[in-house]
């Protein structure tokens, strides 16, 4: 049976045979028609490309009779349907419920769970976790999953995010930063472990991951506090023992006893309501050893919008995870090292959310807040009044 191609299908038909990720049936179809539009005898065909001259004069006959469309597979019946419509229903629906509400002893969901429950339920008589876990994919159903959330509880809430989302674009009160104006971020990263591996660490091969042992013995904690410059990506930071007032303060020493800050027009300390620093003690501590100095609360429950929580974030990864160290003073050094490695090459960060996403958040929020939640929204810890623009 003579078979004639337009440019257009053998265009098709070379994509198909020599594509590198087309299927291996589809490339046998694609050769045997571009064999048999050379004039090749299907006995030839066959011996050429190692089939059977059935299956050859078949798929020639298929493509002369309906063209491209003719070469994929034909629908087939497949086996009976073993579940309900109904039944897929129920899954769904029970995977879409709370264990505890349905009386389960769980936490969440997972399919060999919802497969055990479904057959004690006598929705089905068997059922396995992978056919479970087919029907949720359908409706992309995650039960097993779940994200954590929680209320707006500071009544100025929107100001005090405002405000130091304005600082970020260096804005304060509507007016523009001036040159000799800084904004620091600063905070405490707690609890840094030294860690000592009972057994050496293993570099990375090739397909072999670093190895690091699980055992280790205890050399103590300490505390990381780091201020960050945010329009001039410098950090500053320090070892101690532990957080407290004392400790940030010195933290406030080290970086305002340096230039440009002992000499700017003002300084503008974004902190977050950590005990070390909360309040209007905190502002009176802060102007009081430093009168070119404003505190800026964020509010409640938002330490995401202080800056320093990226750093702690890239301090994490690199410096302390895996954690070996031998003793407190190797954690020290590394930090300190890392400190100048980090202000040596660092960018600002490229921080996008503004007080227009801000008030899209809000009332995204407001939306799934109840309404005696709306109406009577809890005090704050402490009144963080707005602080006093300095200028002279």
């Amino acid at each position: 049976m003579p078979v004639a191609l337009t440019a257009a299908e053998r265009h098709r038909l070379k994509k198909m045979a020599y594509g590198r990720k087309t299927p291996h049936q589809a490339r046998q179809r694609a050769t045997i028609v571009l064999l048999a539009a050379r004039g090749r005898s299907n006995a030839r065909i066959a011996a050429q490309t190692r089939m059977h001259v059935d299956t050859v004069r078949t798929w020639r006959g298929r493509f002369a009779a309906g063209g491209l469309s003719a070469l994929a597979d034909r629908r087939r019946s497949g086996r009976p349907v073993s579940f309900t419509p109904l039944q897929v229903a129920e899954v769904k629906v029970l995977a879409c419920q709370l264990p505890a509400e349905t009386g389960a002893p769980l936490s969440r969901w997972s399919c060999p769970e919802l497969a055990r429950e479904v057959v004690a339920r006598s929705v089905a008589g068997s059922i396995s976790p992978s056919t479970v876990r087919r029907w949720l994919k359908d409706d992309a159903i995650k039960p097993w999953q779940y994200r954590s959330w929680i209320f707006v509880r500071d009544p100025d809430f929107r100001p005090k995010a405002a405000r130091v989302l304005d600082l970020y674009a260096r804005i304060f009160d509507g007016v523009p930063l001036g040159e000799d104006e800084y904004v620091i971020s600063a905070d405490e990263k707690t609890s840094i472990q030294a860690r000592c591996r009972c057994h050496p660490t293993l570099a990375p091969g090739q397909a072999r991951a670093m190895r690091v042992n699980h055992e280790y013995d205890r050399g103590g904690a300490l505390a990381y506090l780091a201020a960050y410059d945010v329009h001039r990506a410098k950090v500053f930071g320090r070892c101690e023992p532990k957080t407290g007032i004392v400790p940030f303060m010195a933290l406030v020493n080290q970086v305002m006893t340096t230039e440009p800050y002992a000499s700017a027009r003002c300084v503008f300390w974004i902190v977050d309501n950590g005990s070390s620093h909360r309040g209007e003690k905190a502002i009176d501590r802060l102007t009081t050893a430093f009168p070119n100095t404003v505190m800026v609360h964020t509010p409640v429950h938002a330490s995401w919008t202080n800056q320093i929580e990226i750093f702690f974030s890239i301090v994490q990864r690199k410096v302390v995870t895996p954690n070996n160290f031998s003793d407190l003073s190797k954690v020290r050094d590394r930090l300190r090292a890392f400190e100048d490695r980090y202000n040596s090459t660092a960018q600002p960060f490229q921080w996008r959310f503004t007080t227009s996403d801000l008030d899209d958040l809000l009332a995204r929020l407001d939306r799934h807040t109840p309404a005696d939640r709306q109406e009577n929204p809890p005090s704050p810890w402490q009144p963080d009044q707005p602080p006093k623009r300095f200028r002279s």
